[in-house]
């Protein structure tokens, strides 16, 4: 498996050229029509370019080819298929998100878009192909039920990262704390060899980590770009792509001390705990209401955090604080083999919880008019 350094290179590569390409598509965003205004809808206070994916893709670009040519990741590289099969679902799935980005596409044709870029992985060979349930054995997917859970996985994580992408900085720093989480599991996964040393969901996860490290400096509170359903979709992408390539092929046993880490698949459950569980309540409140799954609102998490009082970037710390706290509960007892390390943990996640919701309430917080409209677009 390559060294913790060689996949600094790779990411870094990563983080690089959005870094660099970001302004590049700022100033390009007028001619591209990739501007929104400031409507009910997408609430800003002055025209916004969201054109942020284009930069990440070409990250990816990068940051494949520099793996390609490092010889730590030749093993990785011998499975080119998988390589490219990845290249081109990305490129495929942040092309349905820019066309969404320029004019509104239909939500069938949109999920259309995801399902052909989960079915390019499965095709190509990322996919889940083992599923281990906690407390019961090891189930071997046929290939039918491989290839629809392969899409599913990558339809739902795509729409997850997409949904929680309501504020400057939010999705980017929860996904880089979730990709580097995975990276680091994944590593020791391979120290233990529980994992092929030539797996690729590390690859995934720092180049995941590198986009939204590059991205994240124009995007923090006030934003000067918005990553788009173009980067959202992408970053969703990458992370089913990780996450399949780790927890779909490992069959082997291995115990944090923890039941749930048995079943690698559902890690990502874990560590992406906040985006599903705002999927789950946006899936669960619309039905109700008898809306469209599609119908957009100002309901999530972090339209309720600023409801109860907390500013724009007071919201975004508590949602990437309950993310990082969710990814300690599974590199801690990973990397100590002590589960007791999960007590002082749900300590610390109660006491977030009862900062955010009674804090507001404590000591009211007076928004200026300029925190009270910009946020970003869902």
């Amino acid at each position: 498996m390559p060294s913790f350094l060689a996949y600094v290179v790779v990411g870094g590569a990563a983080a690089l050229v959005t870094f660099v390409c970001v302004p590049i598509m700022i100033r390009l965003a007028p001619r591209l029509g990739t501007m929104v205004p400031p409507s009910e809808r997408h609430v800003h206070a002055s025209p916004t370019p969201t054109a942020g994916g284009a930069a990440m893709i070409l990250g990816v670009i990068v940051a494949v080819a520099v793996a390609a040519v490092h010889p730590e990741f030749s093993g990785v590289m011998e499975a080119r298929t998988e390589m490219v099969g990845v290249v081109v679902a990305a490129c495929v799935m942040w092309s349905v998100g820019f066309v969404d980005d320029l004019r509104e596409i239909s939500a069938p044709a949109k999920i259309a878009g995801m399902v052909l870029s989960g079915s390019i992985l499965s095709l190509t060979g990322v996919s889940i192909l083992v599923f281990r349930v906690p407390f019961f054995d090891l189930l071997v997917l046929s290939a039918d039920w491989s290839f629809f859970v392969t899409v599913v996985w990558v339809v739902s994580i795509a729409n997850i990262v997409n949904l929680i992408d309501g504020l400057d900085g939010l999705a980017a720093g929860i996904v880089a704390i979730a990709a580097g989480t995975f990276l680091l599991y994944a590593l020791r996964l391979g120290d233990e060899a529980v994992l092929d040393p030539a797996n690729p969901g590390g690859l995934w996860a720092v180049i995941a980590l590198g986009l939204c490290l590059g991205f994240l400096p124009h995007n923090v509170y006030p934003a000067r770009i918005f990553m788009g359903d173009g980067g959202a979709l992408l970053l969703g992408l990458l992370m089913a792509a990780s996450t399949m390539s780790v927890g779909g092929r490992t069959s082997a046993e291995f115990s944090g001390q923890a039941f749930f880490f048995f079943a690698p698949i559902f890690i990502p459950l874990v560590i992406l705990g906040i985006p599903i569980l705002d999927t789950l309540w946006a899936i669960l409140r619309r039905t109700m209401s008898r809306q469209r799954l599609s119908t957009a609102d100002k309901k999530h998490l972090h339209h309720r955090l600023m409801n109860l009082g907390h500013g724009h970037q007071r919201a975004v710390l508590i949602l990437w604080a309950w993310t990082a706290l969710l990814s300690a509960m599974v590199l801690y007892p990973t990397y100590t083999g002590d589960g007791d390390g999960i007590v002082p943990i749900g300590i610390l996640a109660l006491a977030l919880g009862l900062f955010s919701v009674l804090h507001p309430r404590l000591r009211p917080v007076t928004l200026p008019p300029s925190e009270e409209t910009v946020v970003a677009d869902e």
